[in-house]
C-alpha cells in the first residue's frame, strides 16, 4: 500500500523539490545563454515575428450603410412605382388599378407602424417616405381616373390641401406610437421625423393654388405668398420638432422673399393711385410679418434684423404711394424723408432690440440716397480735371459747363443738394451718443461742404459766381478749427484751380488768392506744413501763369520761378518746427527744379538759373543744421560755371576742372587743419585728381608742347609740396602724372632708338634685364620694403 505522509510533511516536501527545479532552471539559462554566445556566428539569433498587420480602417460606418441601402431602396421602388402608374397604366382595368395601386399604398404606409413596434426606425423611415410618394401617384391617378376633365389647378389646389392634411395626421399618428425603449420617465420622442416635415413643404403650395384657380391677379397671389410666409413663420416659433421647425424658417425666408421682391416690382411698376395702394397694402402686409417676428422671435439680433426688415419695408411702403406724384429725383426725397421719419420711433416705447433695428433701416434709407448723389458728386469733383487739357480755351457758360467738359451730367440728380443737406441735418441733431457724435459731426460737415460743392453745378450757376462760392468755401473752411475742414479747404482749393484754368483772369486771381490764402493759413496754425507746402505750390503756379500770361519764353520764366526758392528759403530760416521747415525746403526745391528744366532752352540763362539756384542752396547751407548742403551748392555753382564755359565755345579741360579743384584743395586744407589726423587722399585726392586725369589724357592726344611742357610743370609742382610735406596723394598722384607725361614725350625718340637697333637686339636687352632682376631680387625687395615704409609714415 502506498504511504502517504501527513500534510506538513507532505508540503515540505513539495517546497524542497520546487527549490530544486528553480535552482536546476536557472542552470540551464545560464548554459543556454552561454552556448548562444559561442554559437553567434554560425547562428544568428532568432529574429522576432513582423508585428500583425492591423485591420484595415472601415471607410462607411455600420449606420451609414444601412441608411445608404435603405435610400436606394426607396428610390428604385419609388422609380417602379412611377414607372408603373405612369407607363403601365392601360394594361389593367379600373377596378384593378385602383386596387393594385390602393393596396400598396396602405401596405406601405402601415408597415412603419409594425417595424416602429419592433424598433425598426430607420426601415421604417424609408418606407414611410415611399409611402407618401405612392399618395401623390395615388392623387395623379385619382385625377386621370374620377376627374379627367375637371379644372386642373381647381385639382391641384385640393389635392395638395388633402395630401398636406393626410401627411400631417400620418405624422402626429406614428408619432403617438410608444418605442420598444420608451418608459414613464422618458417618453418617446416621435417615431418618424419624414411626414410632418414633408408636409409643411406641401403647404406651401395651396393657398397660392387656390388664388390661382380663382383667377387672382398678380397683387392676390402676392398677398397669399405673404401670408403663407407668415403661417411659416407662426409654425417655426410654435412647433418644437428641429426638422420642421428648420423647413417653417426656410418657408419663411424663401415665400417672404418672393413676395417681397413682387411686391417691390409691383410698387414701382405702379401708375396710379390705385396700384400704388395695392401695392402699398402688401408692403405693409410684409412689414406686419417682420415686425411681429421682432416681437416673438427669441435672440436680441433675430429682433433687430426683423425690425430693421420691417422698417425697410414700411419705407418702400410709404414711399411707393409718394412716388406715383412725383419725379425721379423727387421721389428720392420721398423715400428718404419716409426712411427719416423712422427715427421718431428710436426714443419711443419700443423695445431695444425694435428700436435699434428701426435706427438702422432709417441709416441704410439715407446711405441709399447718399449712393444716388455720387454721379452728381464725382462729377462736380473729378469734372474740372478735363480742363488741363483746355488751357485758357474760354471761360463757360456755368459752372456745370466747366464741370462737365469731358462728362455728361447725370440725368434726375436736380435733388442731389436736398438730399445731402438732409443727411447732414439728421446726422447733426438726431445722434446724440458720446461714442458716435464726433463722426457724425466730422461726416455732418463733409456733407454739407458736399452741398456747397454741387450747388452751382446743379443749379447752372454762372461760370464766375460758380469761382466765387468755391472760394469762399475755402475761406469759410479755413476759419474752422477742425482738421478735417482744413483737409476739405486743401482738396477744395485743388478743384478750384483745376476751374480757373478755362480763362487766363479767373487763373492768374485764383492762383495769387490761393497762395495768400494758405499763406495766411500757415501763419495762424491751420495745418502749418501742409498749408505752408501748398501756398509755395501755388505760388510757384502763379509764376508759370504770369510768365505764360506776358508771353516770356520758358527760360524768361524760369527766373521769375525762381522767387519762390527764395522765398522758401527766408521763410525756412524763421520758421521753428522741424515738420514745416522740412515741407517748405521740399516746395523750394521743387520750384528750383522747375526753375532749372524750364532754363535749359538756353545756354546763358541755364548757367545764370544754375548759378542762382546755387546761391540760394549755399545761403540755406549757412543755417548749422544745414550745412551739408554746402556740397549741393559747391555742385550747382560748379555746373553753372561748366554750362558758361560751354556757352562760350571753351574746350580746354583744365577750365572745367580748375573751378572743382580749387575749392575741393581749400575744403581738404581747412579740414585737415581741424583734424591733423585726416589722410590726405580724402583731403586732397579728388581735388588734384579731377584736374590731373583730364589733362593728362588730353595731353596724350595734343600734338603741340605746350599743353604736356604746362602738365608736366604742374605735376612736378605737385609732387615737390608732397615730398616735402610727406603727403602721400600729392607725391603718388603728382608723381604718377610727371613720369606718365614724360613717357608720353620722350615716346617718338623710343620709337627711333627701337627702329635703328638691329633685331637681336631687344630679346639680347630682355634677357640682360632679366638676369640683372633675379641677381637683385633680394635687394629690389629691401628697398621695396623701405619705399613702403617710407610712404606709410606719410599721411
Amino acid at each position: 500500500m502506498t504511504h502517504i505522509p501527513p500534510p506538513a510533511v507532505e508540503l515540505r516536501l513539495l517546497d524542497a523539490e520546487l527549490l530544486q527545479l528553480d535552482a536546476r532552471r536557472t542552470q540551464l539559462l545560464h548554459r543556454r545563454a552561454w552556448l548562444l554566445t559561442v554559437l553567434q556566428p554560425a547562428w544568428p539569433a532568432p529574429v522576432a515575428p513582423p508585428p500583425a498587420a492591423a485591420p484595415p480602417r472601415r471607410e462607411a460606418t455600420a449606420p451609414g450603410v444601412q441608411n445608404l441601402l435603405l435610400l436606394l431602396g426607396g428610390l428604385l421602388l419609388t422609380l417602379a412605382a412611377t414607372a408603373f402608374t405612369l407607363v403601365s397604366w392601360g394594361s389593367m382595368g379600373i377596378a384593378g388599378r385602383a386596387l393594385i395601386l390602393g393596396a400598396v399604398t396602405l401596405a406601405t404606409l402601415g408597415a412603419p407602424v409594425a417595424l416602429l413596434r419592433r424598433g425598426l426606425r430607420s426601415t421604417a423611415e424609408s418606407l414611410a417616405g415611399l409611402g407618401l410618394v405612392l399618395t401623390v401617384l395615388d392623387t395623379y391617378a385619382l385625377h386621370e381616373v374620377a376627374f379627367a376633365d375637371a379644372d386642373g389647378m381647381t385639382f391641384a389646389a385640393a389635392a395638395t390641401t388633402a395630401l398636406a392634411a393626410l401627411w400631417t395626421a400620418y405624422g402626429i399618428g406614428t408619432a403617438a406610437l410608444p418605442s420598444p425603449a420608451s418608459t414613464p420617465a422618458t417618453p418617446a420622442s416621435p417615431a418618424l421625423r419624414l411626414p410632418l416635415p414633408a408636409a409643411l413643404v406641401l403647404a406651401q403650395l395651396p393657398l397660392i393654388l387656390w388664388v390661382i384657380a380663382a383667377g387672382g391677379g398678380p397683387h392676390t397671389i402676392t398677398a397669399a405668398v405673404l401670408v403663407t410666409a407668415v403661417i411659416d413663420m407662426l409654425v417655426a416659433l410654435r412647433v418644437s420638432p428641429k426638422a420642421v421647425r428648420l423647413v417653417a424658417i426656410g418657408g419663411a425666408f424663401g415665400m417672404g422673399g418672393w413676395g417681397v421682391l413682387a411686391a417691390g416690382a409691383i410698387s414701382l411698376s405702379a401708375t396710379g393711385p390705385g396700384a400704388a395702394a395695392q401695392a402699398t397694402a402688401l408692403l405693409v402686409l410684409a412689414a406686419a410679418g417682420a415686425f411681429g417676428a421682432a416681437w416673438l422671435v427669441p435672440g436680441p439680433g433675430l429682433r433687430t434684423v426683423a425690425a430693421t426688415t420691417g422698417g425697410l419695408l414700411v419705407v418702400a411702403a410709404l414711399g411707393g404711394v409718394l412716388r406715383v406724384p412725383l419725379s425721379y429725383d423727387w421721389a428720392v426725397l420721398g423715400y428718404l424723408a419716409c426712411g427719416i421719419g423712422l427715427l421718431a420711433f428710436v426714443r419711443g416705447p419700443l423695445p431695444e432690440p425694435v428700436r435699434h433695428g428701426l435706427g438702422r433701416a432709417s441709416a441704410a434709407v439715407q446711405a441709399i440716397a447718399l449712393l444716388l448723389t455720387l454721379p452728381v458728386v464725382a462729377t462736380t469733383l473729378i469734372g474740372p480735371a478735363a480742363l488741363t487739357s483746355h488751357i485758357w480755351s474760354g471761360a463757360p457758360d456755368d459752372a456745370r459747363a466747366a464741370a462737365t467738359v469731358e462728362m455728361a451730367w447725370p440725368a434726375h440728380e436736380s435733388t442731389a443738394p436736398l438730399v445731402l443737406v438732409a443727411v447732414a441735418a439728421v446726422l447733426a441733431f438726431a445722434v446724440r451718443s458720446a461714442a458716435w457724435r464726433p463722426r457724425a459731426l466730422a461726416t455732418s460737415l463733409t456733407l454739407v461742404w458736399l452741398t456747397a460743392m454741387i450747388v452751382p453745378t446743379a443749379l447752372q450757376l454762372p461760370y464766375t459766381i460758380g469761382l466765387l462760392m468755391t472760394g469762399l468755401i475755402i475761406v469759410a473752411l479755413l476759419s474752422l478749427t477742425h482738421r478735417i475742414a482744413t483737409a476739405l479747404a486743401l482738396f477744395t482749393s485743388l478743384n478750384l484751380a483745376a476751374l480757373s484754368l478755362a480763362s487766363e483772369p479767373a487763373t492768374l486771381a485764383v492762383l495769387a488768392s490761393l497762395a495768400a490764402l494758405f499763406a495766411g493759413a500757415a501763419r495762424r496754425g491751420r495745418l502749418s506744413p501742409v498749408s505752408a507746402g501748398f501756398a509755395l505750390g501755388y505760388a510757384t503756379a502763379l509764376a508759370c501763369a504770369v510768365g505764360e500770361a506776358l508771353d516770356w519764353q520758358p527760360q524768361h520764366t524760369a527766373l521769375l520761378v525762381l522767387a519762390v526758392p527764395v522765398a522758401a528759403a527766408l521763410l525756412a530760416a524763421r520758421v521753428t518746427d522741424p515738420v514745416t521747415i522740412l515741407v517748405v525746403e521740399i516746395s523750394g526745391a521743387v520750384a528750383g527744379v522747375l526753375a532749372i528744366g524750364l532754363a535749359g532752352a538756353e545756354l546763358p540763362v541755364f548757367a545764370l538759373v544754375l548759378a542762382l539756384c546755387g546761391v540760394i542752396t549755399a545761403g540755406t547751407a549757412l543755417r548749422p543744421e544745414r550745412r551739408n548742403l554746402g556740397y549741393a551748392a559747391a555742385t550747382l555753382l560748379v555746373l553753372a560755371t561748366w554750362v558758361r564755359l560751354s556757352a562760350w565755345d571753351v574746350g580746354s579741360p583744365e577750365a572745367y576742372t580748375l573751378p572743382v579743384t580749387v575749392p575741393a584743395l581749400l575744403v581738404g586744407a581747412l579740414r585737415r587743419r581741424r583734424d591733423p589726423n585726416v589722410s590726405s587722399w580724402p583731403a586732397y585726392g579728388p581735388g588734384l585728381a579731377a584736374t590731373l586725369a583730364p589733362s593728362l589724357l588730353t595731353a596724350w592726344s595734343d600734338p603741340h608742347w605746350t599743353r604736356p611742357l604746362l602738365l608736366g610743370t604742374a605735376a612736378l609742382a605737385v609732387t615737390l609740396i608732397g615730398a616735402r610735406h610727406r603727403l602721400q596723394a600729392p607725391l603718388v598722384l603728382g608723381g604718377g602724372t610727371l613720369i606718365l607725361d614724360t613717357l608720353h614725350e620722350l615716346a617718338p625718340y623710343l620709337v627711333q632708338v627701337v627702329g635703328a637697333l638691329p633685331r637681336w637686339a631687344p630679346p639680347a636687352l630682355a634677357g640682360l634685364l632679366l638676369l640683372a632682376l633675379g641677381a637683385t631680387y633680394e635687394q629690389r625687395i629691401r628697398d621695396a620694403r623701405r619705399v613702403r615704409e617710407v610712404l606709410g609714415k606719410m599721411n
